[in-house]
């Protein structure tokens, strides 16, 4: 037995769950309200036969008891297999002597960053230096619980006062310098790296501080923001400040607002809006994304109105490297949102702020304002759209003719069908044309990319022989194995596959379509791999806990030599086969439910198990028509219309 199956062996999910929900008995099964979205009437099952979890109404979110603790703590699982398994009584391999060095050296940087932030912050209070410090928290109109929760403090102007009060704490000068609060000089000494300033703590998503933000507090002090430098502890591109604190409103409301300032952050907090963090710096990133997506799938980014406002958020997107015409669109590339939007099952919108105006002022201001522009926040092809023409000459054809041209490639990469027909009937109008023209070329690219799927062997490229080739194709015991191997073997197929299911209106394959959590965390971090910019399966190994080690070692071998088609068809068909065995498997769930509910409960799980029906039938009708399959007589992928009646 491996170490995942006894620790789900040895936990009850009901006792687990139970921990963080109360719930109540219903039959041979047990409900709540949902703790993944708001709602008035219990939709969130446990099934203890099973050991599964299920909700039935808005999120629609399963799995077993590793799912659930991934999503509730916003854990990886990593730390979901090593807290689950401290639960559950079960020994991890042992580390080895380097890992132990390695946490014991981590533990005591996050002992000093502690000792450091109540150091500070009782400065902050008590200190006679500190004076100009707590009148800009008044000025900046900071109440005495903001300042307690975010746990504020003050460095003194002294070049070692930090550092002797540290040392006299038993911590050693090397300490201080590894965890980024001395500056050590060539000569071997170190002084401190933080004076004179007010001091924010910088808290990882668990809410251990791991790092500084400090503002000088002088007129013409420079730089103005002063953050702790890279450590084990502190990367700015994988830390959002205030998630800490506002993770549970986040899943609450199922959005995030994400700001740029630490006191923009704090003001809204303050305010009652608790839904809102910041980036580290003035670029958001991939990593920062992906994070965010674990707590929320809709993301509003509040901007500067003006481009360089726009560019300061967007441009450290990973995703957002190409240029597009720098004549006719701001500097960022917003085709890198749209895809990454589309990869995440995400949504996108922009807060545009008034003239001279960011969160911290409007909230204080007119609280009201900013709940209205959080709710009218517009998606970012809109704004982008919107942004594109203003700058455009549309009264010279040429021009117009570039606008279409840039804006297409953005309207291919979102996923859905209905929104994309809106933009380009919006783009239609404004440049004057036919509809019927933008979509024809619209379809033009879509074949063009459909034609382009790339077979990689090894580290190099190149196109398989199209002759076909007979290979044993998965058991059912082991089709998530598979999956995985095709994926890994071929790392433009996941991609492509997905393209192909949203042709055919099936939402992507996700990680709820794997049952077994070994299978599931892979293929979130090859996801993950992917999204950065890694296509290597190789570099999985150095994130990988040993169980996942072991699991990736026995995936089944992957065939060989199959034509671009070939290789489409068989990613395609074995994620339908992954789905419709996730959709079986939930329509017993609620079978169940339906036939011991009576009353509203027997109609909401009858309408629930009638739309599962027609989910597996129209996976059952991909299978059996392989609409996504090359038309040599169309030149292009076939779409779902010709054999569903769309």
């Amino acid at each position: 037995m491996g170490v995942v199956d006894e620790i789900k062996e040895r936990l009850d999910i009901v006792e687990v769950i139970s921990s963080y929900v109360p719930l109540q008995r219903a039959g041979r099964y047990y409900r709540a309200l949902c703790p993944f979205h708001t709602e008035k009437t219990p939709s969130f099952y446990v099934f203890p036969d099973s050991q599964r979890w299920h909700c039935f109404g808005a999120c629609g979110e399963g799995g077993d008891v590793f799912t659930f603790v991934m999503k509730k703590e916003g854990w990886d699982f990593a730390t979901a297999l090593q807290e689950l398994a401290r639960r559950a009584g079960v020994s991890l391999r042992p580390r080895t002597p380097e890992e132990t060095q390695q946490e014991e050296e981590r533990a005591r940087l996050e002992a000093v960053i502690a000792e450091a932030v109540r150091y500070y912050h009782h400065l902050l209070l008590h200190a006679p230096e500190a004076a100009l410090a707590r009148e800009y928290i008044a000025r900046r109109g900071l109440s005495t619980e903001t300042v307690e929760r975010f746990q504020l403090g003050y460095s003194l102007p002294s070049w070692e006062s930090l550092r002797t009060y540290l040392t006299s704490r038993g911590f050693t000068v090397e300490e201080l310098v590894r965890a980024g609060l001395l500056v050590e000089q060539e000569d071997g000494t170190a002084y401190d790296r933080f004076r004179d300033r007010l001091m924010i703590p910088i808290r990882d998503p668990q809410g251990r501080p791991v790092g500084f933000g400090a503002r000088t507090l002088q007129p013409d002090g420079v730089p103005k923001y002063i953050n702790s430098p890279q450590t084990v502890l502190f990367d700015k591109s994988r830390l959002l400040f205030g998630l800490d604190l506002a993770r549970d409103a986040i899943r609450q409301e199922g959005a995030v607002v994400i700001v740029e300032g630490y006191m923009d952050v704090m003001q809204a907090h303050q305010a009652g809006f608790r839904n809102v963090v910041a980036q580290m710096g003035t670029a958001l990133t991939e990593p920062q994304v992906r994070l965010l997506k674990r707590y929320a799938s809709r993301f509003i980014l509040a901007l500067d109105p003006d481009a360089a406002g726009v560019q300061a958020t967007l441009r450290g997107l990973e995703t957002a490297r190409q240029a597009l015409d720098r004549e006719l669109e701001p500097v960022f590339n917003p085709r890198g949102l749209v895809g990454f939007e589309r990869r995440l099952g995400a949504e996108i919108r922009v807060l545009s702020l008034p003239a001279g105006c960011d969160p911290d002022d409007l909230i204080r201001s007119d609280p009201d304002r900013w709940r209205a522009l959080v709710q009218e926040a517009i998606p970012v092809v809109e704004f982008y759209l919107r942004l594109l023409l203003t700058r455009a000459n549309l009264e010279d054809a040429k021009e117009r003719a570039r606008v279409v041209e840039t804006v297409l490639p953005l309207l291919r990469d979102v996923g859905n069908p209905v929104e994309r027909e809106t933009y380009v009937q919006k783009l239609a109008r404004a440049v004057r044309v036919d509809v019927r023209t933008i979509l024809e070329r619209l379809h033009e690219l879509e074949r063009q990319q459909a034609l382009r799927v790339t077979v990689v062997t090894g580290p190099t490229q190149r196109t398989a022989p199209r002759s076909p080739v007979e290979f044993r194709r998965p058991s059912i015991a082991d089709l998530e194995g598979y999956a995985l191997a095709l994926f890994l073997h071929q790392p433009q197929l996941l991609g492509a596959v997905n393209q192909a299911l949203a042709e055919m209106e099936i939402p992507p394959l996700s990680d709820q379509d794997f049952a077994d959590p070994t299978s599931r965390a892979i293929f979130d971090l090859w996801e993950e791999q992917l999204a950065e910019g890694n296509p290597d399966p190789s570099h999985l190994k150095a994130y990988l806990p040993e169980p996942l080690l072991a699991r990736l070692e026995t995936l089944p071998a992957p065939p060989q030599d199959l034509t671009d088609e070939q290789w489409l068809r068989e990613g395609v068909q074995t994620a339908l086969r992954l789905r419709e065995r996730r959709l079986r498997s939930l329509k017993t769930e609620l079978r169940a439910l339906t036939e011991e509910a009576s009353g509203p409960d027997a109609d909401r799980y009858g309408q629930a198990l009638a739309e599962n029906a027609r989910a597996i039938l129209r996976v059952q009708q991909a299978l059996r028509y392989r609409p996504w399959e090359y038309s040599p007589e169309s030149g292009s992928l076939q779409t779902p219309d010709a054999h569903f009646g769309l």
